[in-house]
């Protein structure tokens, strides 16, 4: 189970290092999340949420790697993405660039989407459960391959109108 525990801190880890280098079109897309009202003053709020959201980030990844902190940075992993699933549930229907992906695109937001933040959120909770499992020279590839797996299905849900969704 060290692999679910490894994905979740790289895709924490990944998702801080996205918002740093992308931090212009992510700071717009975080006010737009989060509504004007609630990040103050548009794209300077926007900027001060993404910089706490990033910080969070970190946080929990590193917690996560640090075995007495497991369930802490779990927790704080399980909140974060669940946090991300009302603000993305709160925009269902619109077209708009969340900053979900590593591509710069607006996409629809859908409940696959949604669903996508609350799967994240029931894994990370899910790995505080888990007990303590020691790093093997496996799970470090283990991880690297469902991250692959999590990045090609976000592919994958920013097609427009495959024939394969539904309408």
């Amino acid at each position: 189970m060290a692999a679910l525990v490894l994905f979740c801190a790289a895709l924490l880890a990944a998702s801080a290092l996205h918002k740093a280098t992308a931090r212009e079109r992510l700071a717009a897309a975080t006010a737009k999340l989060v509504g004007a009202k609630l990040a103050g003053t548009g794209a300077l709020g926007g900027q001060l949420l993404l910089i706490v959201a990033g910080t969070v980030e970190l946080v929990a990844a590193a917690c996560l790697l640090i075995a007495p902190l497991r369930i802490t940075g779990a927790l704080i992993a399980a909140g974060l993405w669940a946090v991300y699933a009302l603000a993305l549930a709160r925009h269902r229907g619109e077209t708009l660039d969340c900053g979900c992906d590593l591509a710069a695109r607006a996409k629809p937001v859908t409940w696959a989407l949604v669903l996508r933040s609350v799967g994240l959120a029931l894994l990370a909770g899910g790995t505080a459960l888990l007990p303590e499992a020691p790093l093997t020279l496996d799970a470090p590839f283990a991880a690297a391959g469902l991250l692959a797996l999590y990045l090609g299905a976000s592919e994958l849900l920013a097609i427009p109108a495959p024939h394969w969704k539904a309408a």
